[in-house]
């Protein structure tokens, strides 16, 4: 089920322009629609099909997707408040460790793309205008998914969580680091999390 959620995320995140009205798109759903956009200009290329040429299309849309996503926020926030206690150089390398395990099963997610449908459902705006989450509907096969992007503006917008089914991406992740950082420290985590992308990165993404 948590392989499904995964592929139900990427197929949604890949699908949303092709339901997108742009006049009533927000600025933060603009710059969702145009990203995607050009990861589904990748996916319809025909070296996407064939193993050999694959590997090249996968790391232009890497190049596209890494704009797309927060990994500061992604990270502070999947670690939570014993983020503060991390060094200058442990948050540094998580960073780049929990980046490289969110692309690799991203990535890997996309190899099974194969035209699902999904809907633009709706977004929701905070009181501040610096915060918003776009709704939308998957429909793999029989299953009907709700997945929602978190973003957040700084100096652009910028996705910090997405919600599958109600569950959050960066809660899932913080419980399962906690209870890491409950028996170890924060290399202990960092270690972990670079053996999980290095088993996404050979595709066998593990839980």
């Amino acid at each position: 089920m948590k392989r499904f959620k995964r592929i139900a995320a990427a197929l949604c995140l890949i699908c949303l322009p092709a339901f997108a009205s742009p006049a009533a798109a927000s600025e933060a759903r603009d710059i969702l629609a145009n990203t995607v956009n050009q990861v589904l200009e990748e996916l319809k290329k025909p070296a996407m099909q064939n193993p050999s040429t694959r590997p090249a299309v996968l790391a232009d849309i890497e190049k596209i997707i890494k704009k797309l996503f927060s990994f500061e926020e992604l990270s502070m926030r999947a670690v939570g408040p014993k983020w503060r206690s991390f060094s200058p150089e442990q948050k540094k390398n998580f960073k780049a460790a929990f980046e490289d395990l969110l692309r690799a099963r991203y990535l890997h997610s996309l190899r099974g793309y194969n035209g699902e449908k999904v809907t633009y459902t709706g977004e929701t705006t905070s009181s501040k205008g610096d915060k918003v989450e776009i709704q939308t509907i998957v429909e793999i096969k029989d299953k009907t998914v709700p997945v929602a992007y978190r973003m957040l503006k700084t100096d652009r917008w910028l996705v910090y969580d997405v919600i599958i089914e109600g569950v959050s991406m960066v809660q899932n992740y913080r419980s399962q680091f906690q209870a890491i950082l409950d028996k170890g420290d924060a290399d202990a985590l960092i270690i972990l999390v670079r053996q999980k992308a290095q088993e996404s990165e050979t595709g066998k993404p593990g839980e």
